[in-house]
């Protein structure tokens, strides 16, 4: 893999780092103790490897089975009990296909897991048989079809070349498969009604023919109990490669390969950067001040053996305590990740909000003779390394007084370690969604496309250009469809009506010599804004530095909005398809022509009409959940100010998110509210059984992950054109919202709306996307219960 593909440069000296903590890991080959699999042909087979610490292999398969097995769910049954885990068939299935290529003859002595009260819907044959996408189509297509049910019972193996087995009863086996001939595991997506299913893929009779199982289970939570034990089965089994595919003897050091982990924590010095922060010299202890938000700052650096490349980075994590659970540990956001100036240290830095509730025990003053532990993850993926890799490091922290003097002391150097932990996972393993937000700035989007849809495209493309004062009939239907990635970049100015822009041009490149009074925070705010993209995702790279000029650019060209938190990730989005000069000329037509400025102006008076607008909508299309919010105290500010603020941008996948603004641009801003509306009526049936603490965090994280698939994105967008919201009718429901906010001022006692108004005059920074003030929520209340 190209190194500069995968990481950038960043300018920061290892040499000069204030670490506390540095703890060495070894990876090791297992040649000798463990065969390695096989990929029916592959060559590009990472080598397996394992890693070795100051801990043991029991105590990292102790953690595992804490982490993702619940005695009380699944039990070993080499003693031949079963689990009661599993679901009772309420689906018929496809017919099921009998396995008779193996022999069925059981094996009472395999020590193995045992699942029951299974439904087997069905197998098919796949050509992708690692295909995500592909099984989680087959899934939804036997779910769906299924017309005889088969309760199955499932043991799957615990032990080296153990094989999977299903069966009508104890007594009578359908089929049976060894474990190296399984080569992926999936289950259904959270808040799909897949969501009870798992399947996994085969190679059946010989490595050309591949086929998927699918079973549905009764109790959804047992599905990722049965995926464990798979993945223990992956983790611990593996055929036997032929004696001539063995490789040569191993020299003494050729499989030892050693890191050293070390980290910083910094802090806001309150001057529009982070510095480190300082230390308790006689207890090692990182000196933390209360309220202040912090990055945390990882550095690997390999020490022996040839070089192996971190490939990326996919979670940074953080916990109070030490020995903490794996679902202890809170995500936090990746900015960045990069090389140092010498080339020897990988590193990797996340922003903490130490103000969160999962954070406050490391929020809160401590004891000056006291002091606390902090437990910090990052997982990787490394060239060569079969699983991602996890380095887990615990360390001292104590949180000082706002007043205390903080000194460095004169040694920087880290000397203190603590116990190493460690956590594997194979990269076969389908792993179950977290409860983790979507990484703005996530999904790739192919410029792949048909031969016959591009030669549409260029043949009205031809005609506009003849006369760009007009747009095609064709246009608004071709766009409904959404336009070909290649050619997007040319589409949205021809749509935003910037194909005659050079005094803008001109404009801009004197706009960004000028200072912006708002710097501060568009440089605080760049580094979060799309982490999940190799384009923005390197400190100081050419996609930040083309980021933070555009939107100084607008601050000094519109001064009475400036920056506005959430303009970053439209201008992200521009700047993937354009130049930055052309992205900062679609920004300005979108935010004056468009009308998205309103929505920050007179203290966010359109925004909250907007809100209004939504409900009411919703009252005449989607009454029951209407309903059902009204009941749980659910408000549209709560969950819709970033879709409108940001016009989906923040959260939601790019394939989505790219289609959304091709509607926007041929439309207008009104397409917000089809979206809007076609996400809660997909979602209806989930939401109508939250509360409301479960309908805020199903909206923060399963809805933006539902459409990774671009097949769930293609219907959502299809389903939102195919709304028809008259303007007439939103002009009716803004007519409304005004006439209430003129009755309720009127009711308002004076002197309280003059305290308010001034109080909403000094409020001059928009909301942050995912929140409004409380004082804003306070207005919503009383017009939407008026």
């Amino acid at each position: 893999m190209d190194d500069k593909a995968s990481v950038g440069k960043i300018s920061v000296s290892s040499d000069s780092v204030s670490t506390l903590n540095s703890e060495d890991f070894v990876l090791v080959s297992r040649q000798g103790d463990e065969t390695p699999s096989t990929n029916n042909g592959s060559d590009d087979e990472k080598t397996g490897l394992k890693i070795v610490g100051n801990g043991s292999e029991q105590q990292l398969q102790r953690e595992l089975e804490d982490v993702l097995m619940d005695p009380s769910v699944a039990e070993q049954a080499g003693s031949g009990e079963q689990a009661e885990s599993a679901g009772a068939p309420t689906v018929a299935t496809a017919a099921p296909v009998y396995d008779s290529s193996e022999p069925s003859t059981p094996v009472p002595d395999e020590d193995s897991v045992v699942f029951s009260k299974l439904t087997y819907l069905g197998c098919a044959s796949v050509n992708a048989p690692r295909s995500e996408v592909e099984a989680l189509r087959m899934i939804s297509i036997l779910r769906g079809q299924c017309q005889m049910p088969l309760d199955v019972t499932l043991s799957v193996p615990g032990v080296s070349e153990g094989t999977v087995r299903w069966e009508i009863s104890m007594s009578t086996e359908i089929a049976n498969y060894p474990i190296y001939k399984i080569l992926f595991c999936v289950r259904g997506h959270d808040g799909t009604p897949e969501s009870d299913c798992f399947a996994f893929t085969e190679s059946h009779s010989n490595a050309e023919i591949f086929r998927i199982h699918v079973f549905r289970c009764e109790i959804q939570e047992a599905v990722s109990r049965i995926l464990y034990s798979f993945a223990t089965a992956f983790r611990r089994s593996a055929s036997k490669a032929p004696l001539a595919a063995q490789p040569p003897p191993l020299t003494p050091d050729s499989d030892v390969f050693t890191f050293t982990v070390s980290l910083e924590i910094k802090e806001d010095d309150g001057k529009g950067s982070f510095s480190a922060v300082s230390k308790d010299k006689d207890k090692q202890s990182f000196k933390l001040r209360p309220g202040m938000d912090k990055k945390i700052v990882i550095y690997v650096q390999q020490t022996s053996n040839k070089e192996l490349q971190i490939e990326r980075c996919f979670g940074l994590l953080l916990s109070p305590g030490k020995d903490v659970r794996n679902s202890d540990m809170h995500l936090l956001d990746l900015e960045s990740m990069g090389k140092s100036s010498d080339g020897k240290s990988y590193i990797i830095t996340g922003s903490w909000n130490p103000n969160t509730p999962h954070f406050q025990s490391v929020n809160e003053e401590t004891p000056k003779d006291k002091f606390m532990y902090m437990t910090t993850a990052v997982d990787l993926v490394i060239t060569e390394v079969e699983e991602p890799v996890r380095f887990l490091l615990e360390t001292r922290v104590r949180v000082c007084s706002p007043n205390e003097r903080l000194f460095w002391p004169f040694s920087m150097k880290a000397y203190g370690f603590f116990p190493l932990k460690f956590q594997l996972f194979n990269l076969n393993f389908q792993h179950c969604d977290n409860d983790e937000p979507l990484l703005s700035g996530s999904g790739d989007v192919s410029k792949e496309c048909a031969e016959k849809i591009l030669e549409t495209w260029g043949d009205l493309l031809s005609r506009w250009h003849l006369n760009l004062a007009v747009r095609p009939k064709q246009l608004p239907a071709l766009v409904r469809s959404g336009v070909p990635e290649a050619l997007r970049g040319e589409v949205w100015q021809l749509l935003a009506g910037c194909h005659n822009n050079d005094h803008q041009v001109e404009e801009y490149r004197t706009l960004i010599t000028k200072e912006s009074p708002q710097d501060s925070a568009i440089t605080r705010d760049i580094n979060r804004t799309f982490p999940a993209h190799d384009y923005f995702k390197d400190t100081g790279g050419d996609g930040q530095d083309s980021l933070y000029k555009i939107c100084k650019a607008y601050s000094v060209y519109d001064q009475e909005i400036g920056y506005c938190q959430g303009q970053s990730f439209l201008a992200a989005v521009l700047l993937l398809h354009m130049p930055e000069e052309q992205a900062f000329s679609v920004l300005v037509k979108i935010m004056f022509d468009y009308g998205l400025r309103e929505l920050f102006k007179q203290n966010f008076e359109d925004l909250h009409c907007k809100f209004f607008q939504l409900e009411r909508l919703m009252q005449e299309y989607i009454p029951d959940l209407y309903n059902h919010f009204l009941n749980i105290n659910l408000e549209a500010h709560m969950y819709a100010s970033q879709w409108f603020l940001t016009l989906f941008t923040a959260k939601f996948p790019l394939y989505m998110v790219f289609h959304i603004i091709d509607l926007l641009l041929c439309e207008g801003i009104s397409v917000i509210f089809n979206v809007a509306l076609a996400l809660l009526k997909t979602s209806k049936d989930d939401l109508l059984q939250t509360d409301f603490e479960g309908a805020l965090k199903f909206f923060r994280v399963p809805v933006p992950k539902r459409y990774r698939s671009e097949e769930n994105a293609k219907k959502l967008m299809e389903l939102a054109c195919s709304m028809k919201i008259s303007q007439k009718k939103l002009k009716k429901f803004e007519k409304e919202y005004y006439m209430m906010r003129e009755q309720q001022a009127q009711q308002e006692d004076p002197i309280e709306r003059y305290e308010v108004h001034v109080c909403e005059r000094s409020f001059r920074c928009p909301p942050p996307p995912f929140a409004l003030p409380h004082l804003l929520r306070r207005e919503t209340n009383l017009m939407v219960r008026k």
